[in-house]
């Protein structure tokens, strides 16, 4: 039985938003990622491309 392959979901001006303000208050990679039900890999990728810093903090 073959994967199934995910599809690419745009990031919309909302989620965008909620990511800035949540790097703001340092919040975590990870815990952004599940509140914006997204991989935890294309956050970061995301946050570095409109120059967020996710630096990983604890």
């Amino acid at each position: 039985m073959a994967k199934r392959k995910k599809k690419r979901r745009a990031w919309t001006a909302g989620e965008v938003r909620d990511l800035k303000a949540l790097a703001r208050k340092k919040t975590p990679a990870s815990q952004i990622a599940k509140k914006l039900k997204r991989t935890e890999g294309a956050t970061r990728q995301k946050a570095f491309s409109i120059g967020l810093s996710l630096d990983s903090r604890s």
